[in-house]
């Protein structure tokens, strides 16, 4: 059990908000040590484990021509559409993208998303555009906030979907794992248990994406209050 406590340095090392790549070395070095392993051999494993995953790299051949893109008005486009429709919440916005990614994801298609690809340049200016319609200019860090939740809602939203698809790389992972430890499971068991999963990740984030337009509006208010309160 020893070996776990790479997990409690994990979940550490993020709750103080620490480097996320010297916790996750960090991590990794706690639980190959506990285990008995040399640290070079540790740090082998994480190289070839990086080196195994180096596709995902990829996502940065994206980064050029999102940032042409923006230079030419995307964002502004994305923020001044949404602002338009009277009926849009910041709250309704994302709960609907947390849907589309979930069902995506399911599919297989986890590329229609992304932080990259989806949130920076459209999602997050969407969200501002939909709370700035209703509630006036806001203050840094309401906006910060509303794209914090435009991030989290990516997460989510793949994280639970992408594990219904029956040929994901996740999938096929636990698999492995259960394969090695002597449990046999058919890859569409592991797919149609994760659904109770999906559903119950679409409950909870979207009840919290429901109660963020409550909360920007008494964040908006607060805001409001003060300003009046140095002017005069």
């Amino acid at each position: 059990m020893l070996p776990l406590i790479g997990i409690a340095v994990l979940v550490l090392g993020f709750a103080v908000r620490l480097n996320p790549l010297a916790v996750i070395v960090a991590a990794a070095l706690t639980s190959g040590l506990l285990a008995g392993m040399a640290p070079l051999a540790v740090i082998a494993h994480l190289g070839k484990a990086f080196n195994d995953s180096r596709y995902v790299t990829v996502a940065f051949v994206a980064v050029p021509v999102i940032g042409l893109l923006e230079r030419h008005g995307l964002q502004a486009r994305a923020r001044m559409r949404i602002s338009q429709l009277a009926t849009a919440t910041t709250g309704r916005l994302l709960i609907l993208y947390l849907g589309l990614r979930q069902i995506t994801a399911a599919l297989g298609l986890i590329a229609l998303g992304g932080h990259v690809q989806m949130v920076r340049p459209m999602l997050a200016p969407m969200a501002e555009g939909a709370a700035q319609a209703r509630l006036g200019v806001l203050p840094q860090p309401v906006l910060s906030l509303i794209r914090a939740h435009a991030a989290a809602t990516d997460n989510v939203g793949v994280m639970f979907g992408e594990d219904i698809f029956i040929a994901l790389s996740s999938i096929l992972l636990i698999k492995g794992f259960l394969h090695l430890e002597g449990v046999e499971v058919a890859p569409l068991q592991l797919s149609m248990w994760a659904i109770p999963s999906a559903i119950a990740a679409f409950l909870i984030h979207g009840a919290r994406l429901a109660w963020l337009d409550k909360r920007l509006e008494r964040l908006a208010a607060e805001s409001a209050d003060a300003e009046r309160q140095a002017g005069s």
